[in-house]
């Protein structure tokens, strides 16, 4: 079944990066010129999926309105001539449809997509968190549907992380089945240090058959009282597959502070007005 619907979560208060973060949304902190939720939308709209559901929490209307129309916006640039920035305004806009829904305590990962249920329905659909930015010539979460067309489960994206790091993700132990795709056996969420059964990383893509909402209705809180996805996807692989696939692409971690501002420079070595500037300047700090 194809897929149509993406979830993005987009409740949690983006305490890494206060004071910053005390009246602006982490998800609109800008990535060179772009808020960081716009490359998500963007890798969402590229890959042909109809409609997103956002999970926001209070006070995150302003992720809302950056979606929306601004006619106040767009006349003064009307009346400006600035005919290029319009167009630039009105394709955020029209970008995807749009559905908010209202997260109303930080419960956990899981909780947030089990906020999605209603609207979701009885279809397979996308998770992507905004945290992951996945820069890649075929969108990230389309490497991932055209895959799960022929696959019957879920499917997680992986990628290869430096054993020394394994300790800071979620890995998991699976057998290879064909390029890139593995058979999930097992998920271990931050194991030991040389504990980990792979360097195999789990980062934030994911497409779930609707099944999983009712294993998350069940699902028992953790220690500081969320729900975990992870435990639910572990509960879904006793009667479902989980496959893991390795994306192609680089990935940055926008929600740490190093990793926001290698996206900055990455991104910003290829922009088309300011890459050879940056460049130039980046020539003034030799490594």
């Amino acid at each position: 079944m194809k897929v149509k619907k993406a979830v993005i979560p987009a409740a949690g208060f983006g305490t890494r990066f206060l004071p910053a973060t005390k009246v602006v949304p982490k998800e609109l902190l800008p990535i060179v010129d772009k808020p960081t939720i716009q490359y998500i939308m963007e890798e969402v709209a590229s890959s042909g999926i109809e409609e997103v559901i956002l999970i926001t929490g209070r006070e995150k209307g302003s992720i809302e309105d950056h979606f929306d129309t601004s006619t106040e916006l767009e006349n003064y640039l009307k009346k400006k001539g600035r005919l290029d920035l319009l167009q630039m305004v009105q394709r955020i806009a029209e970008m995807v449809t749009l559905v908010a829904v209202r997260q109303k305590e930080p419960l956990g990962l899981g909780h947030a997509v089990l906020c999605a249920k209603k609207i979701v329905g009885e279809e397979p659909f996308a998770v992507l968190l905004g945290d992951d930015l996945i820069d890649a010539e075929v969108p990230c979460i389309q490497q991932m549907m055209e895959r799960y067309q022929r696959l019957d489960g879920a499917m997680i994206a992986i990628q290869k992380v430096p054993k020394s790091e394994t300790h800071l993700y979620g890995i998991i132990k699976g057998k290879r089945i064909e390029d890139r795709l593995y058979r999930v056996e097992e998920m271990i969420e931050k194991p030991r240090q040389g504990e980990a059964p792979s360097n195999l990383a789990i980062i934030g893509r994911y497409i779930l058959p609707p099944q999983i909402f009712e294993i998350l209705e069940k699902t028992q809180p953790d220690q500081r009282g969320e729900i975990q996805l992870t435990d639910a996807i572990k509960e879904l692989n006793r009667d479902l597959p989980v496959f893991g696939y390795e994306f192609i692409g680089d990935r940055y971690d926008a929600g740490d502070k190093l990793g926001y501002l290698q996206a900055n420079i990455a991104f910003g070595l290829k922009h088309p007005e300011l890459g050879k500037k940056l460049k130039r300047y980046l020539k003034k700090y030799p490594l």
